[in-house]
């Protein structure tokens, strides 16, 4: 094995992460407290009634035996399958593999429970895309109310995209004082080229090209079981759960339906059977989430030009383990984290063929030489993290692990920190008389980082697009799109909005996105200063802007204002928010969420977490 080296950590790395122990310091030690009075005195199988019991293994089979004597690990399924979402279609027949796997080791596993699993690429333009955000606050409940039987010793958490690995491991980490794994099932085959796909929407949006024309384009793109391959929210999240530890080493990237798949999920599920409590190698979950893993999580974000969501999530996750994170640590550790990889939307390649230059393990290998990841966390693996800086294979049909490529495949992909990209890692945190917000610099070029224009404002993705078709803004613009924050509507991606504001940049404009709203992980080429917080509804200032306004947004300096006083204005009043697709059910969340940069969230709010 190449093991990196173990320089000194990066001072910018190790300033933000001294940072972030202090300013935690009260609320994870509560945390800490917390499972260890759960694994000391909470319900486990031996403190069921017999009643409690005999209906936990009612049904079990074979393995009823086992769960009735509770000496073997019983290990919970916690499953987001369904069979319209691509990436969790092959999570369909895992809970029969894993049963096997688990009776391999001596242990037995159940299906605690399934959670929802919206997917974006479905939802998004749509009504639906209201419910998004808050569906990770359903996931990590409906997690809760699985784990909440106290049948189990363990977790294996089966979850990919967007909403449901943060919502996973929310969830999990009120469980803490169990070990867990996440559980991936692989991304689908590269299809169409996403640069031929993102022409054949920009034809559509111009009026080009016909409705069957981007369907057929769609469908060549999306086109069997697997994450989508552009590098969006879902691919981010795989990303981060292996420079956290949490995957089994390399796990991230294997394609569904293969035998290297199928032996990784075997080996997890061996893995969580050994590190239990009764073990001596007991790793409890919230304990392997520690300060440290959520600024490798942000360091890996940041090298790799991840999605921008995960400025909303990574706070939430982090606050669920008592860990106090935000924008201002993600921005200082954006101007020190060089960009090394050039994914789609931020380059042509899919993240198919950043595995193959070299992928997770590569990238790991090369952040550690370079001080830049915390190689002394408590992984799921083994002791630190450089057990990630290898990659899976299969030597006669056996699972192996050997070190990543000494350089990269491809270096249009996949670059060493010495010969980045670009310097720093893309997403910067901007402020000013507004607020503060979210640019993503990464697939922006860095001509484009500073647009001064007249605003226009909108309060609906649709008007946008009508005014666009109407040729109203044939100009230099900043466009505001308001009311679209947690509390006015549940924060819904506003990805529809790209190919007309890529058009209207094509053709010459100055153009940039002002929004409380959210962006895709595919946000793209335009600027966009997005999560704007405080949001409109409620108070803040971007309700007072107005048509003709010249606003500045300027990645550089790190400004976002509209030049002028609005304290005298008067504040606009949103249309009021109708019924229908569920969206009335949510009505909590929406009247109780709290800002963006705390995770937008209304269940860890009233929770006091």
């Amino acid at each position: 094995m190449m093991t990196p080296r173990s320089p000194l950590l990066h001072p910018a790395v190790a300033r933000v992460t001294a940072r972030v122990i202090e300013k935690s310091r009260v609320t994870r030690q509560h945390y800490l407290d917390f499972i260890d009075r759960e694994a000391e005195n909470g319900l486990d199988r031996s403190r069921l009634s017999c009643g409690n019991l005999a209906h936990g293994f009612a049904a079990s089979g074979d393995d009823k035996p086992a769960i009735r004597a509770g000496h073997a690990p019983n290990i919970a399924i916690v499953t987001a399958y369904n069979d319209m979402l691509s990436a969790h279609q092959p999570y369909g027949r895992y809970p029969e593999a894993i049963k096997i796997f688990a009776r391999e080791k001596g242990a037995t596993a159940q299906v605690a429970g399934g959670v929802p699993a919206m997917c974006d690429g479905v939802t998004q333009g749509q009504l639906g895309m209201e419910l998004s955000l808050f569906s990770r606050d359903t996931i990590a409940m409906a997690t809760a109310v699985s784990l909440s039987h106290a049948m189990f010793d363990g977790m294996l958490l089966l979850g990919i995209c967007d909403k449901i690995v943060p919502g996973l491991l929310i969830g999990a980490l009120r469980f803490g004082h169990l070990p867990g794994i996440l559980v991936p099932a692989g991304p689908m085959p590269s299809g169409l080229a996403n640069k031929e796909k993102q022409r054949v929407r920009q034809l559509y949006a111009e009026g080009k090209a016909s409705r069957e024309e981007l369907l057929e384009a769609e469908a060549a793109s999306y086109h069997g079981a697997g994450t989508c391959t552009f590098y969006g929210t879902a691919n981010s999240n795989q990303m981060m759960m292996e420079v956290m530890g949490l995957h089994m080493p390399g796990a991230a990237f294997v394609h569904p339906g293969t035998k290297l798949r199928t032996e990784l999920t075997r080996a997890a599920t061996h893995r969580v059977a050994e590190i239990g409590r009764k073990s001596d190698e007991y790793r409890p979950f919230g304990r392997c989430v520690d300060e440290k893993a959520i600024i490798n999580a942000c360091v890996g974000l940041l090298a790799t030009g991840g999605s921008t969501n995960h400025a909303i999530h990574l706070p939430a996750i982090a606050r669920a383990a008592g860990i106090q994170l935000d924008w201002q640590d993600i921005d200082e550790l954006s101007a020190a984290v060089p960009l090394i990889a050039r994914v789609y939307p931020n380059g042509s390649g899919d993240v198919n063929h950043f595995h193959a230059a070299g992928g997770m393990g590569f990238v790991i290998r090369e952040l550690l030489n370079a001080g830049l990841l915390h190689g002394d966390i408590l992984t799921v693996a083994g002791e630190g993290l450089a057990a990630y800086a290898q990659e899976p294979v299969l030597v006669e049909e056996q699972l192996a692990w050997q070190d990543a490529p000494a350089e990269s495949r491809d270096a249009e992909i996949l670059r060493t920190p010495a010969a980045a990209f670009q310097p720093d890692g893309g997403m910067r945190l901007v402020t000013g008389n507004l607020g503060r917000a979210i640019f993503k610099t990464s697939a922006v070029d860095q001509a484009r980082w500073t647009i001064e224009a007249p605003a226009r404002v909108f309060e609906t993705q649709e008007a946008v697009l009508a005014a666009f078709k109407a040729g109203e803004l044939e100009r230099d613009v900043v466009v505001i799109v308001r009311f679209q924050g947690p509390r006015a509507n549940g924060m819904p991606e506003l990805h529809k909005l790209t190919p007309a504001l890529g058009v209207l940049q094509d053709r010459g404009f100055k153009v940039a996105l002002v929004t409380d709203g959210r962006m895709s992980g595919a946000s793209g080429k335009v600027p966009a200063a997005i999560h704007l917080t405080p949001e409109a509804l409620g108070g803040g200032p971007l309700a007072k802007v107005q048509d003709g306004d010249v606003v500045r947004l300027c990645a550089t300096k790190g400004q976002i204002e509209v030049l002028g006083d609005l304290s005298a204005r008067a504040a606009a009043v949103p249309a009021e928010n109708p019924l229908g697709m569920g969206r009335e059910l949510f009505a909590l969340m929406r009247t109780h969420a709290d800002g963006a940069e705390q995770g937008g969230s209304a269940m860890l709010s009233a929770a006091g977490l």
